[in-house]
């Protein structure tokens, strides 16, 4: 290696062989600043062992599924996890041990979890966003800008969909634009939003965030938030047709993140958008 070259950044991987974790080895192996040095599963995994390249369905790179037992034994600089909260946190608290950084792309964490989540950040440099792509990011200051021109006088929908697998809903994602148009209209998500209708509900209240989700199929994730005012409607959607698209901006935050100090960041630091 030349003397002056830029080290790689060291990857790990948690929850290799979900859906999410295949699309992140294949992500991290077209990448040419980054090296994949672990990628794990819970222990008793079936498929502790096999080769991670093979397993995304990409040539046999070398590197064995690992156990989560080596994240206290492999050397990495960037955890990518995009598993569950319960096993994020564990793998945080590691990492906090370790002194290693870590990009969190989980949902579904619940108050006392982002809470414990950001105290570990006090630690170790984290980013966490509820979703890595960057048109999405990119949504998030246009809902901002959208919200504060057209204030008051417009209601405010939330539509989402995605897979027929998906746990949680609404999705992190269309929570997090409605923190976003809240925060921009000084309002208080919990007490505005309406997670779906049904029966007499009477005459929709001014301030309302109304959200409504679906489920099906193999929908990657849609999201629109739309602006129904008199006489005309603002709709600002996002369509992401391949989970690539979440993998790669995670990975570009990964990058972003070595080095940096502890603290707790999101995509709008990567992106420079704040």
């Amino acid at each position: 290696m030349n003397g002056n070259a830029t080290p790689k950044t060291r990857i790990a991987i948690a929850g290799a062989v979900g859906r999410m974790g295949q699309t992140l080895i294949a992500a991290c192996a077209e990448h040419p600043d980054l090296d994949l040095s672990v990628a794990f599963e819970h222990a008793g995994n079936s498929a502790l062992g096999s080769d991670v390249g093979l397993l995304a369905g990409l040539a046999a790179s070398g590197l064995q599924l690992s156990s989560d037992a080596a994240l206290a034994t492999t050397s990495f600089d960037v955890l990518v996890d995009f598993t569950s909260p319960a096993a994020t946190l564990i793998h945080a608290a590691a990492c906090a041990d370790q002194g290693r950084a870590m990009v969190v792309g989980t949902t579904g964490l619940d108050a006392s979890q982002k809470a414990q989540l950001a105290e570990l950040a006090t630690r170790i440099p984290v980013m966490f966003a509820p979703n890595m792509s960057i048109g999405v990011n990119l949504c998030f200051a246009l809902l901002a800008t959208a919200a504060r021109v057209l204030g008051d006088d417009f209601d405010i929908e939330i539509i989402e969909a995605h897979h027929r697998h998906k746990v949680d809903a609404p999705s992190g994602t269309a929570l997090r634009m409605g923190e976003v148009v809240a925060e921009a209209l000084g309002r208080d998500l919990r007490q505005s939003a309406v997670y779906g209708r049904e029966g007499q509900t009477g005459a929709r209240a001014r301030d309302a965030i109304g959200f409504a989700t679906v489920r099906g199929g193999d929908i990657i994730g849609d999201h629109t938030v739309l602006f129904a005012g008199d006489g005309e409607r603002i709709e600002i959607t996002h369509k992401a047709s391949s989970r690539l698209t979440f993998a790669r901006g995670a990975l570009r935050a990964a990058g972003w993140l070595k080095g940096r100090p502890a603290g707790l960041y999101d995509m709008q630091d990567v992106l420079g958008l704040r």
